[in-house]
């Protein structure tokens, strides 16, 4: 800096710096401008989505095509209830008809009273069934059998999904600690062949064991690139069953961890239970219900059917075509010529009301009445052999979700010192190495004891987690997440509760 700048006076300076800051924004405002506008897919794709165990339970729920489909059917089961109600409440219809007479046989043959060219009706027409056989009560109790099933169908999906999500954030989780594993080993690898090579240049290891510890380290690679495609895979997974897009970063924040999962063992409940309680058994019976309702619906057709009708409108006959305008009457002076003791109309609306009954009954169908009953009751039949069929999978799914809950339990207790074990086992088979006691062989025993007992220990964590998750699924009970909580599946929906500790 010069010292006529640097000794610039104050107001000279401030404009200076006003300019110098006015330049700037400009510049940075017109760059701003030329930029073109950011799409939704560059907004997603630099929009990093924290997800955990609660976020993905909930987007898949809420967003899921699994749950979607299952709310549907609900949507559907609810339509049914109007149609089967509708059939015994009033009906009204407005109709409204023209019709032209080219030529009538009657005014030919008996007289010119019957030839009206142009007629005009409109009327409206109330109709009341009186008996139906009983099918609108059945059919109405067989629909909302159907809703009630339904909802019980979207409960079980819902859980379904709640596990499933579980199982793929606990997969990426477990294949993600799978990346970490195989890279602390290929570091321990490394540490190794650099070791082998300096005691091969002091003289105290051969030739034949670096290139052996080489060999191993290479072997190695395979696995590290086998978990990281593990890895993808699970998210990709997880992807689909949130919903999120492919294009829009996304990471894992929730985490396992032994203090979680002691909490988790502390809540779980292996008691047996009632397989009634499971949602898929209630759907089951709301579905026998809904057909021995449809039997009751079938045997209507053996009853005769009463309706009451209503009809309230007008009619017109004019001369002439052209729609009238005005009401109808007759006199003598509508009548060209006149003619005494003749008496004409109009061509005006005249009211036109009728009531009565209509009674049905078919008599003779074709045996079409009989084949719906035999039908309905085939169906009724099913539905029992349906039930019998759920309850007995229901019974066996939860025994063995609570005989996999005790395997994934009892190996969790066996793993939880083999970790330390294995890698007091490694350090010493090393040290031993270094002072000329074991062998290399040694070593690599002990690395792969090590590693092996590492990823059993991940395994056993995740298998407690989806087992603990399994068995309240099959069983009924809220399903626990593995970050605190658990998850109430209802007919109406999926709530978080807080579990006792």
């Amino acid at each position: 800096m010069s010292e006529h700048t640097r000794y610039r006076p104050a107001h000279r300076r401030g404009r200076f710096f006003v300019a110098v800051t006015f330049a700037v924004a400009s510049t940075a405002v017109g760059a701003q401008s030329s930029r073109a506008p950011i799409s939704r897919a560059e907004r997603l794709a630099t929009d990093t989505l924290p997800l955990t165990f609660d976020a993905a339970i909930t987007r898949a729920l809420r967003d899921g095509e699994e749950v979607r489909t299952a709310t549907l059917a609900v949507d559907v089961a609810e339509a049914q209830i109007g149609v089967a109600r509708s059939t015994g409440l009033p009906q009204l219809r407005l109709n409204s008809t023209y019709s032209q007479v080219v030529e009538n046989a009657r005014a030919t043959i008996v007289g010119s009273v019957f030839g009206q060219a142009y007629n005009y009706s409109a009327n409206a027409q109330l109709s009341q069934p009186l008996f139906l056989g009983g099918r609108v009560f059945a059919g109405a109790k067989a629909a909302g059998a159907v809703r009630g099933a339904a909802r019980a169908s979207t409960a079980e999906v819902r859980g379904q999904v709640v596990v499933d999500v579980e199982r793929a954030y606990l997969n990426a989780l477990f294949t993600r600690r799978l990346i970490e594993i195989q890279r602390a080993n290929l570091q321990l690898a490394d540490q190794r062949v650099t070791q082998a090579q300096q005691l091969e240049t002091a003289g105290r290891a051969s030739r034949y064991d670096v290139l052996r510890l080489k060999v191993e380290r290479a072997n190695l690679e395979p696995d590290l690139v086998q978990a990281l495609n593990d890895y993808a895979i699970a998210v990709l997974t997880l992807r689909r069953l949130v919903n999120v897009p492919a294009e829009r970063p996304m990471t894992l924040t929730s985490e396992l961890d032994t203090l979680s999962l002691q909490r988790l063992l502390a809540t779980v409940d292996t008691s047996p239970t009632v397989g009634e309680v499971r949602a898929s058994v209630r759907a089951a019976e709301l579905t026998r219900t809904a057909r021995e309702a449809g039997v009751r619906v079938a045997r209507a057709d053996l009853f005769p059917s009463i309706t009451a009708t209503l009809t309230s409108g007008y009619l017109a006959l004019p001369g002439s075509n052209g729609l009238p305008t005005r009401g109808g009457s007759t006199s003598a002076s509508n009548c060209v010529p006149q003619v005494t003791g003749r008496v004409c109309q109009n061509n005006g609306w005249f009211t036109d009301r009728n009531f009565g009954f209509q009674v049905t009954w078919a008599l003779f169908d074709g045996l079409r009445t009989k084949s719906n009953l035999d039908n309905a009751h085939a169906l009724v039949n099913q539905s029992e052999v349906q039930l019998a069929q759920v309850r007995e999978q229901v019974a066996i799914e939860a025994a063995a979700s609570r005989a996999e809950f005790g395997r994934a339990r009892t190996l969790f207790d066996a793993r939880r010192q083999t970790v330390a074990e294995a890698t007091e086992a490694y350090d010493l088979a090393v040290l031993r190495n270094t002072r000329g006691v074991g062998t290399t062989l040694d070593v690599s025993d002990a690395q792969l004891n090590l590693v092996r007992s590492q990823v059993n220990a991940a395994r056993a964590i995740y298998d407690v987690f989806l087992a603990a998750a399994e068995l309240a699924r099959t069983t009924g009970r809220p399903i626990p997440l593995p970050d605190g909580g658990a998850m109430r599946i209802t007919d109406r929906g999926a709530d978080r509760v807080t579990t006792d500790r």
